[in-house]
């Protein structure tokens, strides 16, 4: 029949097993022999031999506990879908509604746990305006980040306005270590001169002068004609800043700013359109104080670019882990009560029993 290694065995077939090894066994043929003629493990034989002196039966039991002894409360469950639902968090996705909740005290839960109480809801349909990514973007080589203000990336980026052909402009200076907006302006041309006071706010904004020479950020960029421009790279030069350029036609050289631009432009409150120069820095400037100072991101581990740009990453993301062990070892030991004040109940009770008797 073949070796039983790796099948699925019925109790009679088990018994009838036990039963030839046990005749065997009168025979002279030892216990491992058999298991070796019969291809089967003598440790599972053993097993079963022990589960019939034990009076336990030989019929496969569902493997492992009904219920994880670390399963949500009710009373999670019930928080979980109530914050999911409710008007302030309703654009959140699943990831960062499981920050939003450990940081504010709410409830204290796996990314994983989160999404499947709201699947389980039905609430996991178009949660935020996100789509889903098609990982095949591949980051170019760069040298090790261990801290802020040791690479820079700036782009420009269109804004449309209520006028056709006519385009406000969006420059951006991005940390690539904390992902934190060290400074944008708002321009209604493309100019390297635009530039340079980009530039130029993010190295007094940052303190970079003050830093030695070899400490000072390096600058990324695409090669557009604004930044090829002399001023541009006079600067450069003139504060001892390495210069690098992302390949030509190759944008996912430079996607931390890219991405940046997608993040601004799919903000649920983004207008679309812009009157004016004026509603567009009202707009932005709120928006970027939000994105620095709220705004949970996702590549720095769930904390806002300004923890991360202070430093501060490591203590939060250790801090929530060990609120999520605490919060682990509290339900393995409510539901342990839970299930053995069960099991208690549902024994009978010997002195009821003879009473009825």
């Amino acid at each position: 029949m073949g070796p039983i290694t790796g099948h699925w065995i019925d109790a009679p077939l088990k018994q009838a097993i036990l039963v030839v090894i046990a005749t065997a066994r009168t025979a002279g043929v030892s216990a491992r022999c058999s298991c070796a003629i019969l291809a089967i493990s003598y440790r599972r034989v053993v097993r079963w031999q022990e589960h019939v002196r034990q009076g336990l039966g030989l019929a496969d039991a569902t493997p492992g506990p009904r219920e994880a002894l670390h399963r949500l409360r009710p009373e999670e469950i019930e928080r979980i879908t109530a914050m999911a639902q409710s008007q302030e968090y309703v654009d959140l996705s699943h990831r960062i509604l499981a920050v939003t909740a450990c940081d504010q005290g709410l409830f204290f839960a796996a990314f994983s746990t989160v999404y499947r109480v709201l699947k389980a809801g039905h609430l996991m349909t178009a949660r935020g305006p996100g789509g889903a990514h098609n990982g095949r973007s591949l980051a170019p080589v760069r040298k090790v980040l261990t801290g802020p203000n040791q690479r820079w990336c700036w782009d420009i980026s269109y804004l449309l306005t209520f006028e056709k052909g006519m385009y406000l402009y969006l420059y951006l200076l991005l940390d690539e270590f904390s992902r934190k907006a060290v400074q944008w302006r708002i321009s209604w041309a493309q100019t390297a001169v635009e530039g340079r006071l980009l530039l130029e706010g993010g190295l007094g904004d940052e303190n970079i002068l003050d830093l030695p020479e070899d400490q000072r950020p390096e600058l990324l960029n695409d090669r557009g004609r604004q930044m090829k421009a002399k001023p541009i790279r006079q600067l450069c030069e003139d504060h001892q800043m390495p210069h690098l350029f992302s390949r030509p036609r190759t944008p996912n050289d430079n996607p931390f700013i890219e991405s940046a631009f997608s993040t601004v432009k799919r903000a649920p409150e983004y207008p679309g359109h812009f009157l004016d120069d004026a509603q567009a820095v009202t707009y932005l400037a709120g928006y970027f104080d939000w994105y620095n100072h709220e705004h949970y991101h996702s590549a720095i581990d769930y904390v806002t670019p300004q923890q991360a740009h202070e430093g501060l990453r490591g203590k939060i993301v250790q801090k929530r882990l060990s609120q999520h062990r605490a919060q682990r070892l509290r339900r393995r030991a409510e539901n342990q009560h839970q299930q053995t004040t069960n099991e208690k109940a549902r024994k009978p009770n010997p002195s009821a029993a003879t009473l009825v008797a």
